[in-house]
C-alpha cells in the first residue's frame, strides 16, 4: 500500500493487487492505453484524459505529472517509510553533511565554489586529478560553503578535508 499526496495537499491510500487497484478502499477501473514511453490515454467514468509523466525520481518515490494540461506533483510513502516515521526514524537519511573528504589522493586542478556559496545535492565542488583522470567531486546535499580548505595545484591525500558546510 502506498500513501500518495498530491500537490502536498490531497491524500490517497492506494493498493495494487492482482491487476486490481484501489483508492481509499474504493475499487479503480479505467482504460489505459501506452501512447509512447512517457503519455497514456485513460478514460475513466466516460471522460477522456491524456497524462503525461513530467518526471519520475524513484528513490525519491517522487514524481510530476501533467493531465490535460495540469501539473500535479506526487509524492508517495509505502509500508516501510510509514513504520520508519511511527519509530522516529523518517529523518535518518537527512543527515546533515557538514564537510566534504577527498575520496581519493590526487591533485586540485579546480576549485568550482567559494565560501558563502549556496550549492545543491549534485553540483560539481572541485575536479580532482587521479591517475591521470580528472573526477569531479559533486556536493553530497544542499548546504552552504563556510570554508573551502584546498586550492587549485594542492596534492590531497584520501579521506582529507576539501570543504566544511555551514
Amino acid at each position: 500500500m502506498f500513501k500518495i499526496k498530491i500537490n502536498n495537499h490531497f491524500a490517497y491510500n492506494v493498493e495494487s493487487k492482482a491487476n486490481t487497484i484501489t483508492v481509499n478502499g474504493n475499487g479503480f477501473v479505467a482504460d489505459m492505453v501506452e501512447l509512447n514511453t512517457n503519455n497514456y490515454h485513460l478514460i475513466y467514468e466516460n471522460k477522456s484524459y491524456l497524462a503525461e509523466v513530467v518526471s519520475l525520481n524513484l528513490s525519491e518515490k517522487t514524481a510530476v505529472i501533467k493531465i490535460n494540461g495540469n501539473i500535479y506533483n506526487l509524492t508517495a510513502k509505502d509500508q516501510f517509510d510509514t513504520l520508519l516515521e511511527q519509530l522516529g526514524m523518517s529523518n535518518l537519511n537527512a543527515a546533515k553533511i557538514m564537510d566534504v573528504k577527498a575520496p581519493m589522493p590526487g591533485l586540485v586542478l579546480k576549485v568550482l565554489v567559494n565560501e558563502g556559496e549556496e550549492v545543491k545535492k549534485g553540483d560539481n565542488l572541485f575536479i580532482l586529478e587521479a591517475m591521470k583522470m580528472e573526477n569531479i567531486i559533486k556536493a553530497p546535499a544542499d548546504a552552504v560553503v563556510k570554508t573551502v580548505k584546498v586550492q587549485p595545484a594542492d596534492k590531497v591525500e584520501k579521506g582529507q578535508l576539501l570543504l566544511i558546510f555551514r
